[in-house]
């Protein structure tokens, strides 16, 4: 019997990855030990469900009236389960509380603004959390049996990560102001708590106060004795105890060639933790979009790494107070996010989201690749060469291009649903992780300020022509692909270097910066001060850079899907822009979403921007 693959023109390849199968995917969010078992959040398109599995029992869903998400910002921080009771936030609005023993769900709080990041005091009696309304954000209380809120601070900007003492008396979280994202300049804040209804005593600084350094993920160790952080102060991250006793604060690790974190573009992550004898702690460190899993002395500063392959991506950690037990999310290239649990010689394989228990055959192993820039710089990213089984192409393959949201993120070796929908059809990817994008230091990170919509540009375009100079791809069928901010770098690769590619794809680009600073929403306000520059003094350079005001320059063809209802980028920008478009008779096409913001959630929605998507670059790529 012969295996060999029949010949079929790129594009047309026929995968078993629909765009149904797109629209079904289950995303996991979160893990947390809770009950006696484990905890987790999948987003199954606008349902927020929290799944538990007790141990040695059959895993089962907890919510079916109500939906978890996280209201503040970008969401995050859903949840926290703790002892008998688990918190959550029901549609970003309310905190409530279900009991694992007899199913019961109860308000904690009334329906008032948003709400994220729950966190049970050690007695259960209070409940911390993170609220925002209108522009006012503050640390609130509540007693965990509901009530109503009580104001602990409200003198910063925002707040992330909340986290108790053992003792119950003390409270620490990390705060700061506009105009910095949590990347670049935090505190971390301690604050005594006094009172038969807690109050802030006395408030200390642990860590911040300055420009360019950004703290993060205080907690406590389980003997309140000393409380860890991290710190971006450098090139690459530190992790640093604080001995509560004394205040002598020590760098435990140095992570030269290592971030410890990850931009915190939403409430509740986690990639450090105590273990249980209080001398050691976990931290998920990354570079250049590898994580690895490492346990780290606090005495000796010896650090080991825990082997977690096959696996090439982590987050999301969390440690049972009791067993030392580790559980967290894990993934790679080839295996879809799973739930995994440690038991302290091997890897349990708990919950993986079961549309995609495909054969690995049908995904692409990623290459890593990197350019010269024309001012001497380089330039990174992943290189997904087309794979289907079943099928093979002749000569070059079309490419597309994609550019990562943000700006300030990145692309990692995770498992790539986007990019094997297309590679499993004939089309080659690239992953370009421009300068702007985390993952390969500070000096990096920051290289984009100033420079947005010139630099993320000169990088996108630089890395697709240096792939089709090297002979991998099809200089004439090459088109790009991005949202948000990576849908922005998509509209200006059309208006500064039109026909490189042969159409561009934006999903809820920014089109018109000089709106976005004006309307978006107050975690991004002041974002592209630093981006571009302090707005309105340089409202100039603002439009010079905006898409909508260089519309008549496009000539390739290009698609926009936006949403409705969409906070960060209001849809007005891509209406303007796509009547610009038709008064030039740019070929477009332009999908309004009802009922979707910033990101599609709706099966519906999702299946068509797939299908939509595929027949848009068989028109205009691949029969160009």
């Amino acid at each position: 019997m012969s295996n060999a693959k029949r010949r079929q023109p790129y594009g047309f390849w026929p995968s078993i990855i629909s765009a149904r199968r797109m629209a079904q995917r289950a995303r996991l969010e979160d893990v947390q030990f809770g009950g006696n078992g484990l905890v987790w959040l999948e987003n199954r398109g606008k349902q927020g469900q929290l799944v538990y599995q007790p141990g040695g029992s059959a895993r089962r869903d907890l919510l079916f009236e109500h939906s978890a998400r996280g209201g503040v910002g970008y969401g995050g921080g859903e949840f926290t389960a703790s002892g008998d009771s688990l918190y959550f936030v029901q549609q970003g609005r309310q905190i409530m509380r279900y009991d694992f023993e007899t199913a019961a769900v109860r308000a904690v709080t009334p329906a008032w603004g948003a709400f994220s990041a729950p966190a049970p005091s050690p007695d259960g009696r209070w409940l911390a959390f993170v609220h925002e309304d209108g522009d006012r954000a503050a640390l609130g209380l509540v007693e965990s049996n509901g009530g109503w809120p009580i104001l602990l601070d409200s003198r910063a900007d925002f707040y992330m990560q909340p986290a108790w003492s053992p003792d119950g008396n003390a409270l620490a979280w990390v705060e700061w102001e506009n105009p910095n994202m949590p990347w670049d300049a935090t505190r971390v804040v301690m604050a005594r708590l006094a009172g038969e209804v807690p109050q802030v005593a006395e408030k200390v600084m642990i860590a911040g106060g300055h420009e360019e350094a950004a703290f993060a993920q205080p907690c406590f160790s389980p003997d309140g004795r000393r409380l860890a952080y991290l710190a971006a102060q450098g090139e690459w991250d530190d992790l640093i105890v604080l001995d509560l006793s004394s205040g002598e604060k020590r760098l435990v690790y140095a992570a030269q060639g290592f971030h410890l974190s990850t931009p915190a573009w939403v409430q509740g992550q986690r990639t450090l933790a105590w273990l249980p004898d209080g001398r050691r702690l976990l931290v998920i460190r990354n570079r250049a979009g590898l994580a690895e899993l490492c346990e780290v002395e606090v005495e000796s500063g010896a650090v080991r790494v825990i082997p977690t392959a096959p696996y090439t991506w982590l987050r999301q950690l969390s440690v049972h107070p009791l067993s030392g037990e580790i559980a967290l999310l894990a993934s790679s290239p080839r295996l879809a996010e799973r739930v995994l649990r440690w038991d302290g010689s091997r890897w349990q394989e708990i919950a993986c989201t079961d549309a995609w228990l495909l054969p690995e055959t049908w995904f692409a192993e990623p290459q890593a690749i990197e350019c010269n820039l024309p001012d001497g710089g380089r330039v990174y990213g992943w290189f997904y060469p087309p794979q289907n089984p079943q099928v093979q192409g002749e000569g070059l393959p079309p490419l597309i291009v994609h550019v990562h949201g943000g700006p300030t993120s990145a692309v990692v070796l995770d498992f790539p649903r986007e990019a094997a929908y297309f590679t499993s059809r004939g089309y080659a990817w690239l992953e370009v992780n421009h300068r702007g994008s985390s993952g390969y230091g500070r000096t990096y990170q920051q290289a984009l300020n100033g420079h947005w919509g010139e630099a993320d540009v000169v990088d996108t375009v630089s890395l697709a022509r240096f792939l089709a100079q090297q002979g991998r791809v099809d200089e004439q069928r090459m088109a790009v692909m991005g949202g948000s901010a990576g849908g922005y770098t998509v509209l200006n690769c059309l208006v500064r270097y039109p026909g490189v590619f042969k159409a561009g794809i934006a999903l809820y680009p920014v089109a018109d910066l000089i709106a976005l600073a004006r309307e978006t929403h107050r975690f991004e306000r002041y974002y592209t001060d630093r981006l571009i520059a302090p707005f309105p003094q340089a409202a100039a350079l603002y439009r010079k850079r905006s898409p909508l005001f260089q519309a008549s320059q496009i000539r390739d063809a290009l698609a926009i899907f936006q949403g409705e209802e969409d906070k960060a980028v209001p849809p007005a920008q891509n209406q303007a822009l796509v009547e610009r478009l038709r008064g030039l008779g740019v070929p477009h096409l332009f999908r309004l979403y009802p009922g979707e913001g910033h990101g599609f959630r709706a099966p519906e929605t999702i299946e068509d921007f797939y299908q939509q998507t595929e027949r848009f670059l068989q028109d205009y790529v691949l029969f160009s």
